[in-house]
C-alpha cells in the first residue's frame, strides 16, 4: 500500500474528485479525513466510500480561518500528525467579463484560491515541526488557459498555480512538497453546481468529453507519492499547453467556435 497509515485531508471531500482521492487513499492505508461546509454530506461520502475505521468527516469552511484551524486541531488530537493536505474546495462561475458580479467572484476567490492558501498557512507550521507533509492544490488547466465565459474561475486557478509554484521553493527546506494538480474537463456536477451569472455559457460538450473524478484521484495519489511539482491530467493537455504558448490563436479559434448558451 503506498499510504499505508498516512493521514490525509481533503477539503471538498464530500463529492466529485474530493470524494474519489478519499476513496482512493483508504484503498492505499491511509486514514482520510473529509471535510466540507456540511458535516452531512461529508458523511453521506464517509459511507459510501467504506472503511469507516479509516474515515473521519468533519464540517469545514475554508473561507473562515477559525474553522480551519479548528479542524486541524481536532485531526492532531486523533492523529497526532497530518502527512497530506489536500486543497481540493472550489467552484465555478459562469458569466462574461463584462457583466461579471464583483461581489460573486470575490466570494469565488475566498473559497478557490483565499481558502486554499489559508489551508496551507494552516497546516504549515505542523508540517515544520514534523519536516515532512504534502500539500496538494486541486487546481485546473484553465490556470493555464483562458476559457470563455469563466474569467474569474480562470483567474482563481492560475493565481492557484503561481502559489504553488513559489510555494514550493519556500518550503522545500522543511521537508514539505507542493504539487500543483491541473486537470482538464472532469465528468463531476461542476457545470451543475456553477453559479450562474446574467451572460452564462458554456464551452460545449465539456463534461461530456471528460475524464472520470477516479482518473484524477489517481493522477493526484501519483503526484503526492512522487512529491511532483505539477500534474496534468489527462496528459494530452501538458502539449495543448505548449501549443497555447507558442500558437494562442489556434486554442482560441477552437474555444470561440465551441461556445454555447446554457
Amino acid at each position: 500500500m503506498k499510504l499505508k497509515d498516512q493521514i490525509a485531508v481533503i477539503t471538498g471531500g464530500s463529492m466529485g474528485i474530493g470524494e474519489a482521492i478519499a476513496k482512493l487513499f483508504v484503498n492505499e492505508g491511509a486514514k482520510v479525513v473529509l471535510c466540507s461546509r456540511e458535516a452531512a454530506r461529508c458523511e453521506e461520502a464517509r459511507q459510501r466510500i467504506g472503511h469507516p475505521e479509516q474515515t473521519v468527516a468533519l464540517a469545514c469552511d475554508v473561507r473562515n480561518r477559525a474553522s480551519i484551524d479548528a479542524l486541524i486541531m481536532a485531526v492532531l488530537a486523533r492523529f497526532g500528525r497530518i502527512d497530506i493536505w489536500i486543497n481540493n474546495a472550489g467552484y465555478g462561475l459562469l458569466d462574461s467579463t463584462e457583466n461579471l458580479d464583483l461581489t460573486a467572484a470575490r466570494e469565488l476567490f475566498d473559497t478557490n484560491l483565499w481558502g486554499a492558501v489559508q489551508g496551507m498557512q494552516a497546516v504549515i507550521p505542523a508540517m515544520q515541526r514534523q519536516r515532512s507533509g504534502v500539500i496538494a492544490n486541486v487546481s485546473s488547466a484553465a490556470g493555464y488557459i483562458g476559457v470563455p465565459y469563466m474569467p474569474a474561475y480562470c483567474a482563481s486557478k492560475h493565481a492557484l498555480n503561481a502559489i504553488s509554484h513559489t510555494s514550493r521553493l519556500e518550503l522545500d527546506q522543511y521537508g514539505i512538497a507542493i504539487v500543483s494538480v491541473c486537470p482538464g474537463y472532469v465528468q463531476t456536477e461542476f457545470g451543475k453546481n456553477a453559479v450562474k451569472g446574467s451572460d452564462s455559457r458554456r464551452v460545449g460538450g465539456s463534461t461530456k468529453h471528460g475524464i472520470t473524478a477516479d482518473r484524477v484521484a489517481r493522477a493526484v495519489l501519483r503526484g503526492c507519492v512522487k512529491k511532483s511539482r505539477e500534474i496534468v491530467v489527462p496528459w494530452y493537455y501538458r502539449p495543448l499547453f505548449v501549443t497555447y504558448s507558442m500558437w494562442p490563436g489556434l486554442i482560441e479559434t477552437m474555444l470561440r467556435k465551441s461556445v454555447r448558451k446554457i
